[in-house]
Order: structure tokens, then C-alpha cells, then sequence
């Protein structure tokens, strides 16, 4: 019996400490910033459809409505960003904003726990802007985001 309560007590003062914050490591990354709910949920086709210009309007409605935004590596890893420099919180930030589907090298902390992968930026060190032109391939993707003035006025302009 004595062995028991030893052992819960000891188990009991091994739970009342809180968990070991992850290690971070120093990384530079390049890739595009994306909408991770379109790219991990399939919901507007395949990964490769919902990056680039096609996919540009949508993943700003996404970001202004709070979704998480990351960051597509080159090498396929995608980073989840926890914060942009310039932004109080980046997930709907004006900054994210105004880089969606851009393609930048930047620098920060990289944290990995329960599988995910987290990137803090510190710095965008390059921008070149959304050079993964997909309208060609996928068109915009979707479509309805387009709001009916503008393509009315393109169809009469046309």
C-alpha cells in the first residue's frame, strides 16, 4: 500500500509541472505564404490548385477571417506561421494581407511539437511577389469570390 501512495504521489507532482516549452532552432525558408485551410483541407481541389495567383483572392478572404496562415517551403514542408514581423497577430493580419501567395525567404525561429511544425518570423529578408502565376492551369480559384462589379466590368470592357 505504501508503495502505491509513493507512487501517486509521485505521478501527481509529475503532472502539476507544465510541459517543457519546445526547442526552437534558427532557420531561413523560402517559399510561398499560403492559406492552410484551402491547401490542408482539399475543400477547393489539390494542393497544387490552391497556391499562386488562383488561389490569391481566396486565401485573403480566409486570412481576414482568421484562418492560420503558413508558410510553403521549398523543400514541401509547410511551416505554420505563429507571427509576421510588423503584426500584432498574424492569423487576419494586414501584413499577411498584403504578402498572400507571395514568395519570400524569411528568417526566425522554427518550433516543432506534436507534429506540427511553427514558424516565428523575425524577418522577411526577400519578397518576389506572387511569381507562381495557376491561372492558366486552375483559373481563380473559386471563382464566386470574384465580386460581381468587378466582373461585370471586365465582361463589358472584354
Amino acid at each position: 500500500m505504501r508503495q502505491m501512495m509513493v507512487g501517486v504521489v509521485a505521478l501527481s507532482a509529475l503532472m502539476a509541472f507544465p510541459a517543457m516549452a519546445a526547442e526552437g532552432k534558427r532557420v531561413s525558408v523560402k517559399g510561398e505564404l499560403i492559406d492552410t485551410w484551402c491547401y490542408f483541407s482539399g475543400v477547393m481541389g489539390r494542393p497544387d490548385a490552391v497556391v499562386g495567383s488562383a488561389h490569391h483572392t481566396c486565401a485573403m478572404w480566409c486570412a481576414a477571417g482568421g484562418i492560420p496562415i503558413g508558410l510553403l517551403g521549398e523543400d514541401g514542408e509547410v511551416y505554420m506561421v505563429l507571427k509576421l514581423p510588423g503584426d500584432d497577430a498574424s492569423n487576419g493580419g494586414e501584413t499577411f494581407l498584403t504578402m498572400t501567395n507571395d514568395t519570400v525567404e524569411a528568417e526566425g525561429m522554427v518550433y516543432e511539437r506534436d507534429g506540427l511544425t511553427y514558424l516565428v518570423v523575425s524577418e522577411v529578408t526577400s519578397n518576389d511577389g506572387i511569381p507562381n502565376r495557376t491561372h492558366e492551369d486552375f483559373g481563380v480559384v473559386p471563382g464566386n469570390v470574384i465580386p460581381d462589379a468587378v466582373v461585370d466590368k471586365v465582361l463589358e470592357e472584354g
